[in-house]
C-alpha cells in the first residue's frame, strides 16, 4: 500500500517567514490572489483555496524575521512555494484564511521514469507477435487469425476491466495500481518463457493474456501520475512523457523482435533458441522493473504540486462515487463526442500496428526486418509528434485548436500512406510511415489532457479510462475487419476502410470544436481548472479551452 513521503523536504527561500503548512498573505489580498512577499507581523492573512474565509484554529507563530521584503524569483516559485518545513500547523490571518503549502518533490521524475519503463515493456510485449507473425504462424502451425488475437486480446481484456480498475485507482491510490501492472507484467513474460515449443501456443496466449491485464492498470495512469505529482506548468509535458514510454516500446516492438527471431523455419531447433531469447530477456527487464516499483513508487507527494490538487486531497473520501463520476462524464456532451473521435484514431493506430507486417510483405516480400523498421520509423516519429504537441499544449493551452488540426493531418497522412504503400519503392514507404507515426501517435497525449480539462474536477483516471477503453473497442472492430480487407481485396481496400472512419473522427472533433455544440461551455464551479490548471474560483469557458 502507499507509504507516506515524510523523508522529502523542500527548501524554504532565505528571507521568507516560518509558516507551518500555509502559505501567510496580507488580510486585503483578494480571492485568487497570493502576495509573493513576507509579511510581518500577526495580521497576516492566509489565502483559503476556494476563495473562501475559513477559521484558523492556532494562533499566530513568533519569530518572524525582520528585513526588506524580497519578492520570490521566478524559479524559486516552480520550486516551492516558500511555505515551511513542518508540516500540520496553520499560521492565523487577520482573517483567518489559509492556502496550503505547495511545492515539487524531486522523486516525481524516479516516479516517471519507472512507470514509463514498465509501460515500454508491456506494449514491447503486445506487438512483439504481429510484427513478425508470418514466422509465428509457422512455428505453431496455426492462422494469421490466431497470431492477431494475440495483439487483439489487449485489447479485448481492457473492456470489462478497466471499470474496476479506475475503481481501485481511484479508491485504493497510484502505489497498488502500479504494483498490480508492474507484477502481472512479469507475471506473464515468465509464463510465455515456457510456450517455446510448437505444440505450445495455449501457453502463449496464458501469457499475452495476463500482460493484457496488466496494461488495464498501465494506461490509465499517465494523466493521474502528471497530476498527482507535477506542478501546473508541465503536466502536458509529464503526461505526453508517460505516453511516450509506452510508444517506445511500442518502437522497440517493431525493431527487436526481426532481428532477434528471424525467419529461420527451416531450421526449428535454431527458430525456437531464437524464441527463447527474446522471452528469457523480456523477463529479465520486466523482473528488474517491478522490483523497483515495489521499492521506489510512491503513492504521492508530501505535498501536492499545484492548488487543484490540493482541494482534490482535502476532498473527505466519502464524497466521491465512482458511478456517479461516469454518469457525469457521459452526460458531458463534449467528454462524449471526444470519446468516439479518440477512439476513431487510437483504434485505426492499433489496426495500422497489428497488421503492419502483413500490409508490407504483400508488396514487399521477405522484408521482414524491414517491416519492424517501418514500424519503428511511425512510432519514433510519433514520439516527437508527442513530445512536441505536449509542449504546445503547457504554452498555449489551445486543447481544441490543436487536436482539430492533428487530427485533420493525421487523416492526410493516412490517405497519403494508403495511395504510395504500393509503389514498389520501400523507402517511400518510410516516409509515409514516418508522416503517418508522427501525427496519428502524437495525438495520443492530446486526447487525455483534452479530456481532463473538460471533465474536471472528474477524476483523471476515471476520464482517461473510459478513453482508452473506446479505444480498445475501435481497435478490436477495425483490427478484425481490416484484416479481412486486407486478406480478401489487399492493403489498399483496408486502409481506405480506415481512411473513412477517421473522416467521420474529424467531424466528429469539429462539432466539439464549434461553439454551437449542443452545450453549454461554460462550467460554473467551485474549483476548476483555467489556463494554468490552478486557479481556483473562476469560470472555464470555450475560449479558454
Amino acid at each position: 500500500m502507499a507509504r507516506p513521503d515524510d523523508e522529502e523536504g523542500t527548501a524554504v527561500a532565505n528571507g521568507h517567514p516560518p509558516a507551518n503548512g500555509y502559505l501567510p498573505v496580507p488580510g486585503d489580498t483578494p480571492a485568487g490572489k497570493v502576495s509573493a512577499e513576507t509579511q510581518n507581523g500577526p495580521t497576516a492573512g492566509c489565502l483559503a483555496l476556494s476563495g473562501v474565509s475559513r477559521d484558523s484554529p492556532k494562533t499566530a507563530a513568533s519569530g518572524t524575521p525582520d528585513g526588506p521584503k524580497t519578492p520570490l524569483a521566478p524559479e524559486e516559485e516552480t520550486q516551492a512555494r516558500l511555505l515551511p518545513k513542518d508540516p500540520g500547523e496553520e499560521t492565523p490571518g487577520g482573517e483567518g484564511t489559509l492556502v496550503p503549502r505547495i511545492a515539487l518533490s524531486p522523486r516525481r521524475f524516479v516516479v516517471l521514469l519507472i512507470f514509463s519503463a514498465y509501460s515500454l515493456v508491456n506494449a514491447f510485449q503486445w506487438i512483439q507477435y504481429s510484427i513478425i507473425s508470418n514466422v509465428f504462424e509457422g512455428f505453431y502451425n496455426v492462422s494469421s487469425l490466431h497470431i492477431d488475437w494475440l495483439s487483439m486480446v489487449y485489447m479485448l481484456a481492457y473492456v470489462p476491466l478497466i471499470f474496476p480498475a479506475t475503481w481501485l485507482l481511484d479508491t485504493r491510490g497510484l502505489r497498488l495500481t502500479a504494483l498490480l501492472g508492474s507484477g502481472l507484467n512479469c507475471l506473464g513474460a515468465w509464463i510465455k518463457c515456457g510456450s517455446v515449443q510448437q505444440h505450445l501456443f495455449w501457453v502463449s496466449m496464458l501469457g499475452q493474456c495476463l500482460c493484457s491485464v496488466a496494461q488495464v492498470f498501465i494506461l490509465g495512469l499517465p494523466s493521474h501520475i502528471a497530476s498527482v505529482w507535477f506542478g501546473p506548468k508541465e503536466v502536458s509535458t509529464a503526461c505526453a512523457t508517460a505516453v511516450l514510454g509506452n510508444q517506445l516500446g511500442t518502437a522497440v516492438g517493431f525493431l527487436l523482435p526481426p532481428v532477434l527471431v528471424p525467419n529461420t523455419q527451416n531450421d526449428t531447433q535454431l527458430l525456437s533458441c531464437n524464441i527463447s531469447t527474446m522471452f528469457y530477456g523480456t523477463s529479465a527487464v520486466a523482473t528488474l522493473l517491478f522490483i523497483l516499483t515495489v521499492i521506489a513508487f510512491k503513492e504521492k507527494p508530501q505535498y501536492p504540486p499545484s492548488q487543484a490538487q490540493a482541494v482534490l486531497q482535502d476532498s473527505p473520501p466519502g464524497e466521491y462515487s465512482y458511478v456517479k463520476s461516469i454518469r457525469n462524464l457521459f452526460k458531458n456532451i463534449p467528454f462524449v463526442l471526444l470519446l468516439i473521435s479518440y477512439g476513431i484514431m487510437t483504434g485505426a493506430f492499433y489496426s495500422v500496428s497489428t497488421l503492419l507486417n502483413q500490409m508490407i510483405l504483400t508488396h514487399y516480400e521477405g522484408e521482414e526486418v524491414n517491416a519492424g523498421r517501418i514500424g519503428l520509423t511511425l512510432v519514433l516519429a510519433g514520439m516527437v509528434g508527442s513530445i512536441l504537441c505536449g509542449l504546445w499544449l503547457d504554452y498555449t493551452k489551445t486543447y481544441k485548436h490543436t487536436t482539430l488540426t492533428v487530427y485533420i493531418l493525421s487523416f492526410v497522412g493516412m490517405v497519403i500512406f494508403t495511395f504510395t504503400l504500393n509503389l514498389g519503392h520501400i523507402i517511400i514507404v518510410f516516409v509515409t510511415g514516418g508522416l503517418l507515426g508522427f501525427f496519428m501517435t502524437g495525438y495520443l497525449p492530446l486526447g487525455f489532457e483534452f479530456a481532463v480539462e473538460i471533465t474536471y474536477p472528474e477524476s483523471e483516471g476515471t476520464s482517461s479510462g473510459l478513453l482508452n477503453a473506446a479505444a480498445q473497442i475501435f481497435g478490436i472492430l477495425f483490427t478484425l475487419a481490416q484484416g479481412k480487407l486486407t486478406s480478401a481485396y489487399g492493403p489498399r481496400t483496408g486502409n481506405i476502410f480506415l481512411c473513412v472512419w477517421m473522416f467521420v473522427g474529424i467531424i466528429l472533433t469539429e462539432l466539439n470544436y464549434l461553439p454551437t455544440t449542443p452545450v453549454l461551455f461554460v462550467f460554473s464551479v467551485s474549483v476548476t481548472r483555467t489556463k494554468d490548471s490552478e486557479s481556483v474560483g473562476h469560470s472555464v469557458t470555450s475560449d479558454s479551452l
